[in-house]
């Protein structure tokens, strides 16, 4: 295995094809990630999504726990958990009981955005915005150590305390960049979804870094869309499924994930195809 091999992760978000149900997906999902483990892979990381009919894994930190159960060595973990739509505590004692059953092998990668639409949002939410997001970091870091200071007064998260769960930043601009470097932690990025803010974030991220008990140096993880098939026509042409995702959330329409269709511009118009083409 080769050491750029070991660097490479993969982040799957449980799409529910056309045909498939839930127990499908999850059952793709280990499928999956027993070859990534076989393969080499570093990582395999579980999105949060709700109100979306094409993506299964609402319940973020039980899949995890169903993917890991199901495989050895992979480090496994959320990409990442959306910490406003979640009590802090809860999601110490959730990973905290994830790192129990599977020690050594868990991330918690944490996002602010909803990833929901509006009303999802509000249901999830109750008053809690991503501006609250720096205080409940704060609040969830030291549930798990409590030197930190910042839990509430005589709460302790059981699981959870004193354990080593790394805590990795998402972000898809400069805010959470310029938070991981202030605190000293590992950073990743959504370049899947916002290619034209990569380059400004993570110089932001090292010119800023600030050396911790966590990282004496930047850590970085780029998220980029890929489809891996024998030839690029075959690549090229299972894109369009993820092309028509796009066109359906441009469109507001709500779906399964779609078999790729023999030509997508019979599908979309030029202005949808220029806004829309996610790679």
């Amino acid at each position: 295995m080769t050491a750029r091999k070991k660097n490479i992760s993969i982040m799957d978000a449980t799409g529910i094809i056309d045909g498939a149900t839930p127990t499908d997906t999850f059952r793709n999902s280990v499928d999956l990630a027993q070859h990534a483990e076989r393969w080499g892979y570093r990582r395999f990381w579980l999105t949060e999504h709700h109100n979306i009919a094409y993506i299964a894994s609402a319940a973020t930190s039980v899949v995890i726990g169903h993917i890991a159960a199901n495989t050895s060595t992979i480090r496994v973990g959320s990409g990442g958990i959306m910490l406003p739509n979640h009590a802090p505590l809860a999601i110490a004692e959730q990973f905290g009981t994830l790192e129990s059953l599977f020690p050594g092998r868990i991330d918690l990668g944490l996002g602010r955005a909803p990833g929901a639409n509006q009303p999802a949002a509000h249901a999830l939410r109750r008053g809690v915005t991503s501006d609250d997001f720096p205080d409940q970091l704060n609040e969830l870091r030291s549930y798990l150590n409590p030197t930190l200071g910042g839990a509430a007064p005589g709460v302790r998260a059981v699981p959870g305390e004193g354990l080593n769960i790394p805590i990795i930043l998402l972000g898809s601009s400069n805010f959470g960049a310029k938070l991981a470097a202030q605190l000293g932690l590992p950073f990743s990025f959504g370049g899947h979804f916002s290619p034209d803010y990569l380059l400004p974030a993570l110089e932001l991220y090292h010119r800023n870094f600030h050396p911790s008990a966590i990282l004496d140096k930047p850590y970085v993880i780029l998220a980029i869309n890929a489809v891996v098939a024998p030839t690029n026509e075959e690549a090229e042409w299972l894109f369009t499924t993820a092309e028509q995702e796009f066109l359906n959330v441009m469109r507001g329409n709500q779906g399964i994930l779609l078999q790729p269709p023999t030509d997508m511009d019979v599908l979309w118009n030029p202005q949808e195809k220029a806004g829309g083409h996610p790679r």
